[in-house]
């Protein structure tokens, strides 16, 4: 036989485009629309239905940026069309190549009861089938003209990501508003075609079956009559019959889909939109469980759920019905699909307290699964995390993203720090907006990598980004791919059913141990600076007001503020979404990030200083409140005291221009150009510095990656670089044991002080930058006389090893990282740290010196400041400040404790005396991240610990209160069926602790 496949490929495509797709809705009548736009900001439903409207027609502009208009629509169905489908078709004006990215709408009956969402793939509305004719029709509109900000030419900056910057031109053009009639037989028709024509595109030239469908759809489209579909649509179906009914092989891969629609919480768009975008896609979602029976819709993001029931409350009462019929169902156990490189260890796990409490809370439902399908890459802290808020999976796609190494498996467990395992799965569908295209699917078996010993993956399906979620198509696609010939079966699950398969299936899947490093959206470690420290404020303050407020409430009886700290953590919370912390959403969302840090920063503050007040009663005596985990100056972790003294800095002249800072402990060379030349450990007499290099060295690099300006740094940004070594102005400190150093470069102007206090191991280097650059990268870097193969970085309840070297190309892809408060050399015997108090990009860097002594330089260098331009064209332009601190001599210990340290300074006060601590440990390597009263409200204190050195631990804990029981527990502070309680002997609790591991226990008030 003549192989004519591409002349019936090509008249399946045109025949499809210019002739079925057309005949779905033959005939239609136009409906009389009129419009309101709303002043400002969004309006309560019921102000946008009372609204007057004005008369529009389609073809009119509308919608100016970030605004809302309410359509109101109305009709009559005509009587001929008495007992046929009737739907209203009602385009905005969409691109439906932009799903989620564009103008959407909920629509309303006029009483207010929400009906669906529209976006540019779901523009219909069911007014009957069948119809009796003449029914009156009236809906309204609730429109967002939301602008485009990653359009057809993307990564352009563009002053549309503020509305105070984005004008009030229309953004849409007003389409087609019809009431049309659904031929329900050549849609089904229109699917037939895709799927058969998809899926005969993925098999074999040589393939039977390839054959058997080209065959097939031939013969359907020589039945249908061009003239007249809808009369011989049913007749070109029944050619296909054959072709649709043969089950797939015994072997074919096994496909999971998940309703799925994901909804960054912000990105280009403003939390406020967010807030409609779910409540539009629960009502599109709900509504389509209701017409069909197989489908299953999963929603992650607690915050997300709030949000529609605080907002929209009519919506709530549809999303309530179908989580009670098990088809509408919370994954993730998480309050926002946060970033997991950057949020601190408390904060990881309240991410899983309030996202799991809040779904049995409402539901009664636990969660066993994380579910970060769009988070950019996963901190090796994270299993023992997940494991420790009672779940057991994670789910991601992100890191099919990676551009240099293809990660070797879909399915596997995951190893962190501790040792603690997770079942992971990445789709290998490779997206998180499935629309179960035959591409898709072949592509999802082709991809598959643990072929041969499991057979079993997930897709989620639907719209995402901007939300939307499945389609009707998409329904009936996965209907068709139910068991057929040459394709993976699919069928509809609940994330839990397919996690439970794929272990049973897999129980002994390969290991993977340490971070999930996305080999892309490096940047996002540095984009933002502004909402990086807020976030990091905001962590710390919360971590003293708990403290605080819970030793002055088992002291004083001070009202413990569980409203306003509950409040607070899901705000901190919610700005970790992953692509607020990152610093890769829209002007506004960074504007308003600011402005809400700072306000809960005073709130905090208040709680805080209200506290220590109670504890510390009226007198004169000073005290210094200390809320780092670790004792200083005699005052110990978690009490007050009267700071002992800490000797004395001496400041003087250096030969050749510049000063010298000692005080007994380190002596600092700081030359005529503000760099330290000098920083040595005086016990060990050794230098820190390499030799014939300076530290606090600002370096300026070109910063223009080939695309995602705010999220991407290129390696070849390194291929030049500007040392900032002019100086304007050093001069000697008043207090005698700082220099100032003043310099300025392009646009931008820096000043610094360092400074070397008395009895304190570490330079403290604080930067102020008046930021004015472009597309450049800001560095601070320390030239390091160290020889190391690895170096530690904090990463949550403990810290990651990563290699200086690049020996593979996974090494010399993470040439940007992330790290916390510290980041940590040593040789044996002497290391060095460097800290930070609110930057987290990095990069460690060696050469071997081929003059002199021919030894290692290692080189950190710190990452302050980008200027990307999009999606943010003014991004981190002003005024910034950060503290580092360069601490030679140091060992894992002193990189833990001053990384503690200098993000939570003393806070001084006078009272009438000492204050104890809640609770002591025996321990410097056992660290405390929080001491609190238990959420719910019984007045139990929780506090929650780990091992931070990377060894095991004996230690003994010790409380300040009487204690009557003690229970080791989850996260959410439920008690551990399988955990035997240690000991409680007058005040004193002994544990056990293996390298990194968390523990969490629940102290009951005598």
């Amino acid at each position: 036989m003549h192989d004519d496949r591409t002349l019936v490929e090509a008249r399946l495509r045109r025949v499809l485009d210019e002739r079925i797709r057309p005949a779905v809705y033959p005939e239609s009548v136009p409906l009389e629309v009129a419009v309101w736009h709303a002043p400002g900001e969004p309006v309560p439903v019921a102000e946008g239905l009372a609204a007057e409207p004005e008369p529009v027609e389609a073809g009119a502009r509308w919608g100016a940026p970030w605004g809302t208009s309410w359509f109101r629509v109305t009709g009559t169905v005509p009587e001929a069309w008495a007992g046929r489908t009737v739907e209203a078709i009602l385009d905005l004006g969409f691109d439906e190549d932009m799903p989620g990215f564009q103008c959407e709408g909920l629509v309303y009956r006029p009483d207010g009861t929400p009906v669906k969402g529209l976006n540019p793939r779901n523009q219909w509305v069911r007014i009957g089938a069948p119809v009796e004719g003449g029914e009156e029709v009236r809906l309204h509109i609730e429109a967002a003209s939301n602008p485009v900000i990653l359009g057809h030419h993307p990564f352009r900056p563009t002053p549309l990501g503020d509305k105070d910057t984005a004008g009030g031109e229309p953004q849409y053009t007003l389409a087609r508003m019809d009431l049309a009639v659904l031929d329900e037989t050549v849609w089904q028709l229109v699917i037939d075609l895709e799927v058969l024509g998809e899926l005969m595109a993925e098999l074999p030239v040589e393939s039977p079956r390839r054959w058997e469908i080209l065959r097939a759809v031939e013969s359907a489209l020589d039945a249908i009559d061009l003239q007249d579909v809808n009369g011989t649509a049913q007749r070109a179906r029944s050619r296909l019959t054959g072709v649709l009914a043969a089950p797939a092989v015994p072997s074919a891969h096994r496909i999971s889909a998940v309703g799925h629609a994901h909804i960054d919480s912000a990105w280009l768009w403003p939390l406020r939109e967010t807030v409609r975008k779910a409540a539009r896609t629960a009502a599109n979602m709900t509504a389509l469980l209701d017409d069909e029976p197989e489908f299953v819709f999963a929603m992650s993001q607690a915050q997300q759920w709030a949000w529609v029931k605080e907002h929209r409350p009519e919506v709530w009462v549809r999303v309530k019905k179908a989580v009670a019929d098990g088809r509408f169902v919370p994954a993730g156990g998480m309050w926002v699909e946060s970033d997991t490189n950057m949020p601190g260890s408390e904060a990881m796990a309240r991410q899983f307290v309030h996202g799991k409490r809040f779904f049995l809370d409402e539901f009664g439902i636990e969660n066993d699964e994380a579910w970060l399908p769009d988070t950019f890459g996963f901190a090796a802290g994270l299993p023992q995390i997940i494991r420790a808020a009672g779940s057991r999976y994670l789910l991601t796609q992100k890191i099919s993203w990676s551009r240099t190494n293809t990660f070797p498996h879909h399915t596997f467990r995951w190893e962190g720090i501790d040792g603690t395992r997770i079942f992971t799965h990445f789709p290998p569908v490779d997206t998180y907006n499935c629309s179960m295209r035959g591409g898709e699917i072949a592509h999802a078996v082709r991809n598959f990598r643990d072929k041969g010993v499991a057979r079993r993956s997930l897709a989620p399906t639907g719209w995402g980004d901007g939300g939307g979620g499945t389609t009707r198509e998409m329904v009936a696609r996965a209907a068709r791919l139910r068991d057929l010939e040459g394709s993976a079966t699919v069928t509809w699950e609940t994330p839990a059913a397919f996690f439970a398969k794929a272990e049973a299936e897999y129980p002994e899947p390969p290991v993977w141990v340490g971070e999930l490093y996305l080999e892309l959206h490096r940047a996002t470690l540095t984009s933002q600076a502004g909402t990086k420290q807020g976030n990091r404020r905001g962590e710390h303050l919360l971590r003293e007001a708990e403290l605080w407020a819970a030793t002055a409430a088992v002291r004083t009886g001070f009202p413990y503020p569980y409203a306003e700290l509950d409040r607070i953590w899901k705000t901190v919370l919610l700005h970790q979404f992953h692509d607020i912390l990152p610093g890769s959403s829209i002007a506004w969302v960074h504007r308003e990030a600011r402005a809400t840090y700072e306000r809960i920063a005073e709130e905090l503050n208040g709680i805080v200083e209200a506290a220590q007040r109670a504890l510390a009663g009226e007198g004169t005596t000073p005290l210094v409140f200390n809320a780092a985990p670790h004792s200083r100056a005699g005052v110990p972790a978690g009490g007050a005291r009267t700071p002992a003294e800490q000797g004395r800095t001496e400041l003087s002249g250096r030969a050749g221009g510049g000063y010298v800072l000692a005080n007994g402990i380190l002596r600092v060379e700081i030359d005529v150009r503000g760099l330290v030349v000098s920083a040595r450990d005086i016990e060990a007499d050794r230098e820190a510095i390499a030799p014939g290099r300076a530290g606090n060295l600002l370096q300026l690099h070109p910063d223009f990656p080939n695309m995602w300006d705010a999220w991407d740094v290129d390696a070849f940004y390194r291929n030049t670089v500007t040392d900032l070594t002019d100086v304007d102005e050093i001069a000697a400190g008043e207090d005698g044991a700082s220099v100032r150093v003043a310099r300025s470069f392009g646009g931008s102007r820096v000043t610094q002080v360092l400074s070397l206090a008395p009895g304190e191991r570490r330079l403290v280097v604080d930067t102020e930058v008046d930021w004015h650059e472009t597309e450049k990268f800001l560095k601070l870097a320390f030239p390091l006389d160290l020889h190391a193969e690895r170096y530690a970085s904090e990463t949550q309840f403990g810290h990651v090893h990563r290699p200086t070297h690049t020996n593979t190309s996974w090494e010399a892809a993470r040439f940007e990282a992330c790290n916390h408060r510290f980041v940590h050399l040593e040789e044996p015997g002497w290391g060095v740290a460097v800290v930070n108090d609110s930057t987290y990009g990095h990069d460690v860097t060696r050469t071997v010196r081929t003059d002199g002594d021919r030894g290692t330089t290692t080189t950190v260098r710190v990452s302050l400041l980008r200027a990307p331009r999009f999606p943010d064209p003014e991004t981190d332009q002003g005024v910034h400040r950060f503290r580092h601190a360069l601490v030679p001599g140091a060992g894992i210990g002193d990189a833990v404790r001053e990384g503690w340290r200098i993000n939570l300074p003393q806070r001084r006060l006078t009272g009438a005396g000492e204050v104890a601590p809640l609770v002591t440990v025996d321990q410097e390597c056992v660290v405390v991240t929080a001491v609190k009263l238990a959420d719910d409200g019984s007045g139990d204190v929780v506090v929650r610990f780990h091992e931070a050195h990377g060894g095991r631990a004996r230690a003994t804990l010790t409380t300040g209160f009487a204690a009557a029981d003690v229970q080791v527990t989850d996260l959410l502070e439920r008690p551990l069926a399988d955990t035997e309680p240690p000991g409680l002997d007058d005040g004193r609790i002994r544990v056990r602790l293996r390298p990194f591991e968390l523990m969490t226990l629940r102290l009951k008030r005598a």
